[in-house]
């Protein structure tokens, strides 16, 4: 399983997540998305995961916490405990034994990051 975690501000829009996605290069292999799950429900993500067709995994946030992340934001380390919301998001959505294999990217606007990891079992 290949999935998508994504980290965003209340201003992201569905552009937001698609350029996001876009800069992983694997936009196209993606089977689930993932996201922390006080944000599960923002219109804008819901909207871009029916466009693809997709579902939101909602990540809780002691899985948030727990996930081993490569990139360290300072600002996710005080809001979320982590150091890469995208990347923890992925990753814990992935199940056990997952691994990164795209490190966050950022839309253009700097609204949305994403991050992509793979399922033990894929």
């Amino acid at each position: 399983m290949i999935v998508a975690g994504f980290g965003f501000t209340s201003r992201a829009t569905t552009d937001s997540f698609e350029q996001a996605l876009n800069r992983t290069g694997l936009a196209e292999r993606v089977d689930l998305l993932a996201t922390p799950a006080d944000k599960a429900q923002q219109p804008a993500i819901t909207e871009f995961a029916r466009n693809r067709s997709l579902q939101i995994n909602p990540v809780q946030p002691s899985a948030l916490h727990a996930a081993q992340t490569e990139t360290q934001s300072p600002l996710s380390r005080l809001l979320r405990r982590t150091g890469s919301v995208a990347e923890a998001a992925a990753l814990a959505a992935a199940g056990p034994g997952a691994t990164l294999i795209v490190t966050r990217q950022i839309s253009q606007d700097r609204m949305a990051t994403c991050a992509i990891a793979k399922g033990a079992d894929t």
